[in-house]
C-alpha cells in the first residue's frame, strides 16, 4: 500500500517502522530536515520535507494516489487540515492523531465535516490500557478480545510458584478444568508458543488466554491474587494522566498525583476536585514518603522522560506496591526494564501504531476475514489477533487435526456464540466464529494466512 505520514516523532517514526516491516511505500512529510535525515537514514522510505497543510507538499507526497494518510504531528489543528486537505485531493483513508478533549468528544463531526475516516488519541487509549491493568493487578499485561469475553494475560514466573519445572501437560488438573491456554512465553527476549511438552522456567513470562473468571481463578490458585485496587499513587500530570483520572474518577478509584508544574496542578484539581494534587518532583523520595506512598494499592509514573519513570516505578517496587505501572517509549531500554523486573510497561507510540496497523490490516484484506482486533505481545514478538470466518474462509468445517498450520502460529480460541471453546483435534471453524491467532513473525493478514503453503505436486514420473 501507498501510505503518507505526516510527522516524524515518536508515533509517526513507530509507525513507519512497522509499516516498512510489511513491505508497504510509506512517505514522510515533516518540517524538521534532521528528523527526516534521521528516519531516511534508518528506514527504507521517501521523505518530504514540508508542512503538513499545504497542498503542495501533500501533492509531492502522492496525497493524491495514497491509500491512507495518517497525520500525526503534534497539532490536532495541522492534522485536522492535513486530513481534509489530503481526502480532497484523493487520498482514499485518512487517520488523524487527536489529543485534545475538546475534539475528540465529537467525534462524528470531525468524520462528517473533516472528511476524517478514523481519530485516534494516543493519550485517551493509553489511560484505557493502564484502566484495565488496575483492573486486573496481578497480570502485568491484558488484552481483551470479543466484546471483553475472552482476555489475554501475561505474568511473570517466580521462584516457588508450583507451574516451575513441571511440562504443561502435567499441571494439576484443577488447573486443566479452568479451559486456559498457554499461548506464548518469552524466556529472556526470545518468543516461543509452546506445547504441551514445555518446561517452565522462573523468570519466563507466561501468556495466558481465557474467560475472565477463569483466568482470575488461575491466579488465586497460583497464589498471585491480589485485592482490587481502591487507591492509586500517580507521578506526572500531563495528557495521559488528565484521561486517566477522568476514568478512575467514574469507577470510583482514588487518586493522589504529583506534578511539578503549578498550572498543570491548578488546571487538574479544578477539572477533577476529587483528585487529590501534590505539587513537587515525584523524584524525590522523601516527598514520596511523606505522602505516604506506601498506603496506596498501585503506582504509576507518567512523567515525560523514560529514565525518570523508570527510576520512580523501581522505587515503588522497593518500597513493595502491590501494582507497579510505568511510561516507557524507548524500545532500547526494553531489555534493562525485564531485568529490573517491571513488567506492566506501558508505550503510548507502539499501542497507537498497534491500532493502525489493525487498520491497515483490514484495508489489504477487504475480501476476506475480517481482522476485528490486534494487540503486540511480548515486546513486539508475537501478534494476538481477532478474526471474524467469513464464507470465503479455508477448510470450514474441517477438523483442526487435518490441517497443517505455518510455523509459529497457534489457533488459540474459538468464539462461537456465549461459548469460548479452547481448540482441540477435533475443533472446526463454521462461518460467524470469532477466532483469536497468536503468531511470531508477522504475515498474518487474513485468516486464510494461518495455513502451511500446500505441498507442490511431482510434476516428472518415475522410470
Amino acid at each position: 500500500m501507498n501510505i503518507i505520514i505526516v510527522g516524524s516523532g515518536k508515533v509517526g517514526f513507530t509507525l513507519a517502522e512497522q509499516l516498512v516491516k510489511e513491505e508497504h511505500d510509506v512517505t514522510i512529510v515533516d518540517t524538521d530536515e534532521e528528523a527526516l535525515r534521521r528516519a531516511g537514514d534508518q528506514l527504507d522510505i521517501m521523505t518530504v520535507r514540508g508542512n503538513g497543510v499545504s497542498a503542495s507538499a501533500l501533492r509531492e507526497a502522492g496525497a493524491g494516489e495514497a491509500d491512507l494518510l495518517v497525520a500525526a504531528t503534534n497539532s490536532d489543528e495541522v492534522n485536522m487540515v492535513c486530513s481534509l486537505t489530503a481526502k480532497s485531493m484523493g487520498a482514499k483513508y485518512t487517520i488523524a492523531r487527536i489529543r485534545n478533549q475538546e475534539y475528540t468528544s465529537s467525534v462524528a463531526e470531525l468524520r462528517q465535516n473533516l472528511k476524517i475516516d478514523m481519530v485516534i488519541n494516543p493519550e485517551n487509549t493509553t489511560a484505557v490500557e493502564i484502566s484495565r491493568l488496575l483492573r486486573f493487578p496481578s497480570a502485568a499485561n491484558i488484552e481483551t478480545f470479543c466484546r471483553g469475553m475472552v482476555e489475554l494475560m501475561g505474568f511473570r514466573l517466580q521462584e516457588g510458584d508450583f507451574l516451575v519445572g513441571t511440562p504443561l501437560y502435567n499441571l494439576p488438573g484443577q488447573i486443566k478444568k479452568l479451559s486456559l491456554l498457554f499461548c506464548a512465553v518469552d524466556r529472556n527476549g526470545e518468543v516461543s508458543i509452546p506445547n504441551g511438552s514445555f518446561v517452565p522456567q522462573a523468570g519466563d513470562k507466561l501468556y495466558l488466554i481465557g474467560r475472565p473468571n477463569s483466568l482470575d481463578q488461575f491466579f488465586r490458585q497460583l497464589g498471585r491474587y491480589a485485592p482490587k485496587v481502591k487507591q492509586v499513587f500517580l507521578v506526572g500530570g500531563g495528557k495521559v494522566s488528565m484521561y486517566l483520572a477522568s476514568i478512575l474518577d467514574r469507577i470510583g478509584i482514588r487518586l493522589k498525583i504529583v506534578e511539578r508544574s503549578e498550572e498543570r496542578c491548578r488546571l487538574i484539581s479544578e477539572r477533577f476536585p476529587h483528585v487529590t494534587v501534590i505539587c513537587g518532583d515525584g523524584t524525590d523520595s522523601e516527598l514520596l514518603e511523606s505522602e505516604n506512598l506506601t498506603a496506596s494499592d498501585a503506582f504509576i509514573s507518567l512523567t515525560d522522560r523514560d529514565e525518570d519513570n523508570l527510576i520512580i516505578a523501581l522505587y515503588a517496587m522497593q518500597q513493595g506496591l502491590g501494582k507497579v505501572i510505568t511510561k516507557c517509549n524507548r524500545q532500547g531500554y526494553a531489555g534493562i526494564v525485564r531485568s529490573l523486573g517491571l513488567d506492566s510497561v506501558i508505550s503510548p507510540k507502539f499501542v497507537t501504531a498497534s491500532h493502525i496497523l489493525h487498520v491497515v490490516r483490514g484495508m489489504q484484506n477487504s475480501q476476506g476475514s475480517v481482522m476485528n482486533s490486534l494487540h503486540r505481545i511480548a515486546d513486539g514478538g508475537a501478534e494476538a489477533m481477532e478474526f471474524t470466518v467469513g464464507p470465503s474462509t479455508r477448510h470450514l468445517g474441517v477438523p483442526l487435526k487435518d490441517l497443517r498450520l505455518r510455523p509459529g502460529v497457534l489457533l488459540a480460541v474459538i468464539v462461537r456464540g456465549r461459548d469460548i471453546i479452547i481448540p482441540e483435534g477435533s475443533s472446526f471453524l463454521q462461518e460467524g466464529d470469532q477466532v483469536i491467532i497468536i503468531a511470531r513473525g508477522g504475515g498474518v493478514l487474513d485468516l486464510n494466512d494461518i495455513h502451511a503453503a500446500e505441498p507442490t505436486a511431482s510434476g516428472g514420473s518415475g522410470t
